[in-house]
């Protein structure tokens, strides 16, 4: 007996993606099915990169294959990204499909160390990827890119973002000497902020990641408010003091409606450079027991290590210096998982809405 397309679509269609949590979003249109014997060859919709992560995803496709007599022959992944829900009454920007705030309670937490490598691991796995520095008063992208120079304009209007190892980056400190400091009140760094953000000629981005400014004063909870994020991913040691903090940003988001993509533990243990002994010299667990109590997806955990730092004081994040490396591998899997939950999330309607225009009577 013959198995047709609609019933292997039918068993698709109740496999779970092992990153996702959530049914194959497999339809007539977006699933490509070809038949030969009994071996098939498959093409299903992700909406996330693929990178290396897919191997639990092919088993269970296998199984659900099995099923019907079939053997997997070829499993191809389609993986492109949607734009996803912002907060409510905002909407995404043009050419910006997801923007994703790496934010922390305090600084000195590795931060923008962790927001860098993530977009680089986004890059490396086949998305399009911009990085906004919103540190103003402590700019650190351009060193940690490795980018130097100011901004060009193809239309006076419009500031065209530096290139650094393929992501797209855009920063204060690319518009002030090195040396300087940007010594502005709040309502003069959210307009500057504001300003990078839209007068930057991003180029068809799947994901905009900002480093945020640390803590949740005016300049985090305006840029929370007024910038439309998919979602936000919080940053923080194992050490009780820099959770505590970590728990103030994350209640940020959740008061303006912004889901919290994960919790990711920089520092969770020191690895001596030496001899290789490993010390939780900041607690143990801390992030993780974080996720945990505020039922958050635990993205993962990052050494305290010589070489992730002398790496990106060179403009050579691990990613890109050391790709092969303990360090690269964990933040692959942390950009996979950050991906994957975003495709979790509903998608953007906002094309769909009318847009309500006051007029005088």
């Amino acid at each position: 007996m013959s198995v047709n397309p609609e019933q292997i679509l039918g068993v698709l269609s109740d496999v779970t993606d092992p990153n996702t949590k959530k049914k194959l979003p497999v339809t007539a249109k977006n699933c490509e099915i070809i038949i030969e014997g009994k071996d098939v060859n498959i093409t299903v919709p992700l909406g996330y990169p693929s990178h290396n992560g897919e191997s639990e995803l092919k088993k269970r496709i296998e199984t659900a294959l099995g099923a019907l007599g079939l053997s997997l022959k070829r499993l191809n992944q389609n993986t492109k990204i949607a734009s996803h829900a912002v907060q409510p009454g905002l909407r995404p920007l043009p050419n910006v499909r997801n923007i994703i705030a790496v934010a922390s309670g305090k600084g000195g937490v590795g931060k923008s160390t962790t927001a860098v490598n993530v977009a680089l691991a986004l890059h490396k796995q086949g998305a399009r990827v911009g990085l906004l520095d919103a540190d103003i008063y402590g700019p650190s992208v351009p060193i940690m890119l490795g980018l130097s120079g100011k901004p060009k304009s193809q239309d006076g209007k419009t500031m065209e973002p530096l290139v650094g190892h393929g992501l797209q980056a855009n920063s204060i400190g690319f518009l002030i000497e090195e040396d300087s400091p940007a010594i502005w009140r709040g309502p003069m760094v959210t307009q500057a902020l504001t300003q990078l953000l839209n007068q930057t000629a991003w180029d068809d981005l799947d994901y905009l990641i900002i480093d945020m400014p640390p803590g949740t004063g005016d300049i985090a909870l305006t840029m929370a408010q007024k910038v439309p994020l998919t979602g936000a991913i919080i940053v923080t040691t194992p050490q009780d003091l820099a959770l505590a903090d970590a728990r103030r940003g994350l209640r940020m988001f959740q008061k303006v409606n912004v889901p919290v993509l994960g919790v990711v533990e920089n520092m969770s243990v020191h690895v001596c450079s030496q001899c290789g002994h490993a010390e939780p010299i900041f607690g143990e667990h801390g992030g993780r027991d974080m996720a945990a109590e505020f039922n958050l997806p635990w993205l993962g955990a990052l050494p305290l290590q010589m070489a992730i730092r002398t790496q990106t004081d060179s403009g050579q994040p691990s990613v890109v210096s050391d790709p092969d490396g303990d360090a690269a591998r964990a933040y692959h899997e942390i950009a996979r998982r950050i991906a994957a939950n975003v495709a979790a999330l509903p998608r953007d309607m906002s094309a769909n809405m009318p847009k309500v225009v006051a007029r005088k009577a």
